[in-house]
């Protein structure tokens, strides 16, 4: 299991691979590598070089490779094609907790929270000077933005636009065609940001926008990313006719076939929740909050030096009878 497995056999994420994607094959073990076979080709790739593997529709997976993985501290994501949906998550233990407890602190502080707000609407829209915004002002300024940009792409397709409808759990069932279309992209952008975002070992709950929601942090990450992917899709689509979900799912898919999308989101979460050249540590450092002095190593028996002290009512240990079974190797 993962804990046979010491910080030094372990590759920090940024030296490995971001995201290996796999559909309609089979995933197996060889040793250390794990195999990926379909009909055209049979593929090994270490697994301790691996950040984050998302495993897509037609695929089958054996526990000694899922083993391996956890092993090699690696996250399993089950995804849709090309990562548009998101179902399932095991996150690899290998990495340390420092970006959570970095987002939770940034997430839980006024100033902190709103100063991440601003460099969200700075990446989508870098013309504009936010430093003194409030989040009122900040949200009066994208919605005007994202209003003329609905515009925009409404002129340029001849697409007809009256505004955005949405219904909430049910994505594609309200609003005209265009409005259908961009909720079902929507919905693809959604899943492939939840994988990142769990792949890094950040929260998907913990929103600077958004919140309230247990993806309140994939809406602030996808809100990144409508402007140049979902929504000029959208109005493309519309124009050619092509307005089942399907269709948007499938262009959304071979949009962001070539992979860069992920690792621009990898990138951006850690300049939002990073000071600047600075990097995560991916060690488990395997700490116990102490409240005085902040941490104390854990792994060590901390009652040693009050054993002495207790009498035989201070501690009761209850064991049941042996069985007679063999033991499980660790």
């Amino acid at each position: 299991m993962w804990w046979l497995s010491g910080p030094q056999d372990l590759h920090r994420i940024e030296d490995r691979l971001s995201t290996v994607y796999v559909e309609r094959s089979h995933i197996d073990r060889d040793d250390n590598a794990v195999v990926l076979v379909n009909k055209q080709r049979t593929v090994r790739i270490p697994a301790a070089l691996v950040a984050t593997v998302l495993v897509g529709p037609g695929t089958r997976i054996t526990h000694g490779a899922i083993r391996l993985l956890a092993d090699s501290g690696t996250t399993v994501c089950w995804v849709g094609e090309r990562g548009v949906r998101m179902y399932a998550a095991g996150l690899g233990p290998s990495r340390g907790s420092e970006l959570l407890m970095r987002q939770a602190y940034l997430v839980t502080r006024t100033k902190e929270r709103l100063g991440v707000a601003r460099r969200m609407y700075s990446m989508r829209f870098s013309d504009d000077d936010v430093s003194t915004a409030t989040m009122q002002q900040l949200r009066g300024k994208e919605g005007a933005r994202v209003k003329r940009l609905y515009r925009e792409h409404s002129k340029r397709t001849g697409v007809a636009w009256s505004g955005r409808e949405y219904r909430a759990g049910e994505p594609f069932a309200a609003g005209d065609d265009v409005n259908r279309l961009l909720s079902a992209g929507h919905a693809c952008l959604y899943g492939i940001c939840h994988a990142a975002i769990v792949g890094i070992g950040a929260s998907p709950a913990l929103g600077f926008v958004h919140t309230g929601s247990a993806n309140s942090f994939v809406l602030d990450i996808a809100d990144l990313y409508k402007a140049d992917y979902t929504i000029p899709l959208a109005f493309d689509l519309a124009a050619r006719g092509h307005l089942t979900e399907r269709d948007a799912r499938t262009a959304f898919r071979d949009r962001v076939a070539d992979g860069a999308l992920m690792g621009q989101i990898i990138r951006d979460i850690k300049s939002l929740l990073l000071e600047p050249g600075s990097e995560a540590s991916e060690q488990d450092w395997n700490h116990l909050w102490d409240g005085q002095s902040g941490t104390v190593a854990g792994g060590v028996n901390w009652a040693s030096d009050l054993a002495d002290g207790w009498d035989t009512e201070s501690f009761v240990g209850i064991t049941g009878p042996e069985t007679g079974e063999a033991e499980v190797p660790f």
